[in-house]
């Protein structure tokens, strides 16, 4: 358990939060959510005991131990992956450090043997001597593969070593789990792996995620940072989204009726309060106008842009048509013998472990890349645009956000159209004078998108674009392509995201090309029923 009382924080003038009063109790999984710059991340800090509030109290249950996601990820790079994990449980690991030293010495005296005695019953009780096999499942169920066990981290590529960290945090069943943005870097498997671990979990979790289906499967409650307070639902993202937009009208309509009741009594008052017959009713309306009040409305911290794609002519018969496309990256074949043909009102999600091959394929279809083998042809009536994973490239200027944006912009436009545009896209004011140099990655993303509904493009290449998105960037992305009525080809690792865009599956993986022609869930479905037909098959085949 860990209890938070009276906590408040505040940036200068900038109030994070205040008053801040929840208990967060075992078995419950806790979706802390709110808009970016809301303090999600800096709330985990307090818990963790890394940052101070500037008021208030964190309360731990005694002997109670946190764990928490780290997010430097080269704070173990010459240790193991294997001793990485079990680092996570600091009293576990400083047994096994202190006993291996003892019995590395040459003079082992009487008092070492007892020390040695004491350091091994505390070791037992840990239960240390499934300390290794205990880590190697996690890492396992992250897709971290055997031999890669005993290499050291700095020899893991980047995804592999956030999978390292999320396994050291959920090593040794922590009382309290922290987490900040565990799905980043997972595949489908992986996440649906975390889902079933943190299903299983008795203990408490927090964490921060911008994945909807994520903090559906996952969480019990919601606490969600807004309006400079804390405030805890019952239930998961839907439920909490479906509650908050209640109460929100609640309140309005509450203040509507307050309003209303106030201008009735004003207009008796101002009719009546000249007339001697009526003034005693009218001095009696005065006094309930004072006990009259409407409610302030804070402002939300929640914002959402404005994300339209306005295609300038709809697609022709041809689309495109990918024929045998090879291309090997340091050697290493990525794309083998391609072939697809891309059809009227396709949204196509690319999904599959290889990150790298979907990368490859739109880099290629964009322009950016070539082919080593097979080609691929767009048809006459169509125009991309491209969201690229990795953007930098386009903002290795000094320009600010209006010059940026009207290098894209047609011509004839100006200044005063390139502040509305990016007005709705959250950058207003002083805003739009910001420098490419200082964005960051969530702005990069907005003005990527902004690019590309400039193009006014019929068929969209996006890779992975809803990451350094707050929720409500993602969703207002996510309702943008579901009514863009042409071509999308995109991956993601957001899997509400893909479920509600996506219409066609195609799975690139090492075995070749799985398309089908049906939304996400059903994919999945399809896919698990195959998986356990086949497993059916081999226990028929041992049997016999």
């Amino acid at each position: 358990m860990i209890n938070v009382l009276n906590v408040a924080l505040s940036y200068g003038k900038r109030v994070i939060f205040k008053d801040v009063n929840i208990k967060f109790t075992p078995g419950n999984c806790y979706g802390l959510i709110g808009a970016n710059g809301a303090g999600k991340t800096t709330f985990l800090k307090i818990l963790a005991g890394e940052i101070e509030p500037d008021k208030g109290d964190i309360g731990v249950g005694a002997g109670q131990r946190i764990a928490v996601l780290r997010q430097d990820h080269f704070a173990f790079d010459e240790e193991t992956v294997l001793h990485t994990v079990i680092m996570g449980h600091d009293r576990l690991w400083q047994i096994m450090a202190e006993r291996d030293a003892l019995y590395a010495k040459a003079d082992f005296s009487e008092a070492d043997g007892i020390r040695s005695g004491e350091l091994e019953a505390e070791f037992d009780e840990m239960n240390g001597y499934e300390a290794e096999p205990e880590a190697a499942t996690l890492l396992n169920g992250l897709g971290i593969a055997e031999e890669l066990l005993r290499k050291k981290m700095k020899e893991l590529e980047g995804g592999d070593k956030v999978r390292v960290l999320l396994a050291q945090a959920l090593f040794g069943n922590p009382d309290i789990l922290l987490l900040d943005e565990p799905t980043n870097h997972l595949d489908l498997a992986s996440i649906t792996w975390l889902e079933e671990f943190l299903g299983r979990f008795q203990n408490t979790v927090i964490l921060v995620s911008h994945d909807r289906h994520f903090l559906n499967q996952v969480c019990t409650h919601v606490a969600d940072i807004d309006f400079g307070r804390i405030r805890v639902y019952v239930g998961n993202y839907d439920f909490w989204y479906q509650a908050s937009q209640l109460h929100l009208k609640q309140r309005q309509n509450e203040n509507k009726k307050t309003s209303a009741k106030a201008d009735e009594l004003k207009a008796f008052i101002q009719r009546f309060s000249s007339n001697a017959s009526k003034a005693k009713q009218a001095t009696a309306r005065k006094k309930l106008l004072e006990k009259l009040t409407i409610e302030d409305m804070p402002v939300s911290s929640r914002k959402y842009p404005y994300i339209v794609f306005k295609p300038e002519r709809p697609c022709g018969d041809i689309i495109l048509e990918i024929r045998g496309l090879c291309k090997k990256i340091d050697g290493v074949t990525v794309l083998n013998d391609l072939d697809l043909t891309v059809n009227k009102g396709d949204k196509i999600a690319f999904v599959g472990s290889d990150s790298l091959a979907k990368t490859t394929l739109f880099q290629i279809l964009a322009g950016e890349m070539e082919p080593d083998s097979g080609g691929y042809r767009w048809g006459v009536t169509i125009g991309t645009a491209y969201f690229p994973k990795e953007n930098g490239s386009y903002f290795n200027n000094d320009l600010n956000l209006i010059e940026w944006l009207r290098q894209f912009a047609p011509a004839s436009e100006g200044e005063s159209f390139a502040r509305g545009f990016l007005g709705k896209m959250l950058f207003s004011g002083e805003e739009a004078l910001k420098r490419t140099s200082v964005l960051s990655g969530g702005e990069r993303v907005r003005c990527m998108l902004s690019r590309m509904m400039l193009t006014g493009a019929n068929a969209l290449i996006l890779d992975e674009p809803t990451n350094h998105l707050d929720l409500e960037s993602i969703m207002a992305l996510n309702n943008g392509l579901i009514a863009f009525p042409e071509v999308v080809l995109f991956s993601s690792h957001d899997h509400e995201f893909v479920s509600t865009v996506a219409n066609r599956i195609v799975e690139i993986n090492p075995a070749g090309v799985i398309d089908r022609m049906m939304g996400f869930d059903e994919y999945l479905e399809s896919i698990e029923a195959a998986q356990l037909k086949e497993k059916n098959v081999t226990v028929r085949r041992q049997a016999a």
